[in-house]
């Protein structure tokens, strides 16, 4: 019933089919510049990891015959039976699979390891999109808005528990698709702000002004600069410019010239205007029946309550290596050798490859091992080396148009479903690249997340087609007749 009987070769997407191919000719090349040793094997040996990673490549284009011989409506149907499933082997992985490095994310079945938070990526995506998919579907109505988190959020909890932070942050990309289909704006300033008080809160943590602490301080003036702000654009009237501005400045003002007579710490100051404004903000909303004036204040108290947790969550919940690689990112810490040294000697395999690198399989760093998961996460500085900037620079031009590629076959897509599901794939695919070139560059925190077709892995490799084919498949239903 759901299989096709006539070819769909015509219709598919031959432009993004020769991105396909060419990202995982060019992972492979890197694969065994980072792992080929010489006099060992030969790179087709399938005990070594280029060879294996042919093994997996092959078993791709089995892959993607069955997918783009299925129905298409097989997708929509069968969507949540997927993801029910793929969350069962979520679930099961916590409790069965042996630990490994630390996380419990392998479910190993014989000579045969297989992770299913990668294959999690596409079962999520699909069960988004069905949802998100029906007729007349308003992403905003709180019933329909909270449903659609859990769908985000389950798969995320199940693999934080298998301590797998970077692949659970992954599903944060869906809130870019969410976005796209009608979230409000003001829910991504939310999340920026969450990650810019965080970051702003622990660079000046130790840092002590008088009896003031900057940190603190700094965030506490941001978000009463924010709510202002917020206020400001929503009542549209111009005194409250003066009003709020007047009232910030005299206070502050004062707070200075006490200083030369008594200690004054400054972030209570900044925190007691917050607080008197979120309560004028409420009793706004009382008097004018607004709800904005209430979700600004609210926005305003519930940041007051995240920094307040910052220190609780991170000391108590972060486990003490990704404490270490925050610290290190931050610039707070300097540990060459332990939680930075991953990170100094990509950098260093990077800046030794130049402007047009060393050569394939001519990497000193890459030979020498001194990159760990050189093969893997740190795929990125093997390309660096040997390919140096110009190569560098190639990949990342070849995956920003390959991501380009598929917001336009998003665009144009004639269901719901179809868009939706193009956005997700397009979102996961931009998420990884800009995570894990950051972390090797040292942008981001070390959180342990693979370059697409890329980084050596079975299912990682598999996962990544399947969730690409699958779009594809949908894509070509489009000029079917």
């Amino acid at each position: 019933m759901y299989i096709r009987k006539t070819s769909i070769w015509k219709s598919i997407d031959w432009i993004t089919i020769i991105f396909y191919l060419l990202m995982i000719i060019a992972g492979w090349f890197s694969i065994c510049g980072a792992s080929y040793e010489y006099d060992s094997m030969s790179l087709f040996d399938i005990a070594g990891r280029p060879g294996s990673q042919l093994l997996w490549m092959g078993l791709s284009v089995g892959i993607i015959f069955v997918i783009m011989m299925l129905e298409k409506d097989l997708f929509d149907v069968f969507g949540y039976l997927i993801y029910f499933i793929i969350i069962l082997l979520l679930i099961a992985t916590i409790f069965f699979a042996p630990e490994i490095k630390g996380s419990k994310s392998w479910l190993v079945l014989g000579p045969i390891r297989l992770q299913p938070a990668e294959f999690a990526k596409f079962a999520t995506a699909l069960a988004v999109a069905k949802f998100m998919g029906q007729y007349n579907f308003k992403l905003m109505t709180f019933k329909n808005f909270s449903t659609t988190l859990l769908l985000i959020f389950l798969p995320m909890f199940c693999i934080l528990m298998q301590r797998e932070t970077g692949s659970a942050l992954v599903y944060l990309s869906f809130f870019l698709v969410l976005y796209r289909e009608g979230m409000s704006g003001k829910v991504l300033l939310i999340g920026l702000c969450a990650v810019l008080f965080f970051v702003t809160n622990m660079k000046f943590s130790e840092v002590v002004v008088g009896i003031t602490p900057l940190g603190e301080l700094i965030v506490t003036v941001m978000i009463l600069v924010i709510t202002a702000l917020l206020t400001i654009t929503t009542s549209r009237k111009k005194y409250m410019l003066y009003w709020l501005g007047g009232v910030i400045a005299i206070a502050f003002l004062l707070a200075y010239g006490i200083s030369f007579l008594l200690p004054v710490n400054f972030y209570w100051i900044a925190f007691g205007l917050t607080l008197l404004l979120a309560g004028y903000l409420l009793y706004l909303s009382i008097r004018t029946w607004m709800m904005k004036y209430a979700l600004i204040a609210f926005f305003a108290l519930g940041s007051l309550l995240f920094l307040f947790s910052i220190e609780y969550v991170f000391n108590n919940v972060l486990e003490p290596h990704q404490q270490v690689r925050i610290k290190v990112s931050l610039g707070l810490e300097d540990d060459p050798t332990g939680a930075g040294y991953n990170v100094n000697q990509s950098k260093i395999a990077i800046g030794s490859g130049g402007l047009t690198g060393k050569g394939f399989l001519n990497g000193t760093q890459t030979k020498l091992k001194y990159v760990p998961e050189q093969d893997t996460d740190f795929i990125f500085c093997t390309i660096g080396e040997e390919q140096g900037f110009v190569g560098s620079t190639l990949v990342i031009l070849l995956f920003g148009a390959f991501i380009i590629r598929l917001v336009q076959l998003a665009e144009r897509q004639e269901t719901d479903f179809a868009r939706i599901y193009g956005y997700s794939v397009a979102s996961i695919f931009l998420f990884h690249l800009v995570i894990n070139v950051g972390m090797v560059l040292g942008l981001t925190p070390v959180i342990g997340i693979p370059l697409p077709f890329f980084s050596y892995g079975g299912s990682s490799f598999l996962g990544f087609t399947i969730l690409l084919f699958i779009f594809l498949r949908l894509d070509s239903s489009r000029r079917e007749r």
